[in-house]
């Protein structure tokens, strides 16, 4: 499952230089408009999912960094993290 994850990380940030890339240098006419809108629309969904995320990143060592790194890769960073331990549950 690393492998995939690792590649959903990958593909999300040459999607983001992608978006990048046409806001520099725009590309024909109705692609620049598509990708601008795929990228708002992900910025706004790797917000809320930062949001969504806000409490239970309090107890790592890092949670901002946590937090950019949602903004950035959304839910593939969110299955690198391990799960907190649960008291009292016990694999029986």
């Amino acid at each position: 499952m690393k492998v995939f994850w690792g590649l959903g990380k990958l593909l999300t940030l040459l999607f983001w230089l992608v978006v990048l890339v046409n806001l520099l240098i725009p590309f024909i006419n109705p692609l620049h408009l598509l990708v601008n809108m795929a990228g708002a629309l992900l910025a706004v969904i790797h917000f809320l999912e930062a949001l969504l995320c806000f409490r239970s990143l309090k107890g790592r060592a890092h949670p901002c960094r946590d937090r950019l790194k949602i903004l950035f890769f959304g839910v593939f960073h969110l299955q690198t993290i391990p799960a907190p331990a649960v008291p009292g549950a016990s694999h029986a």
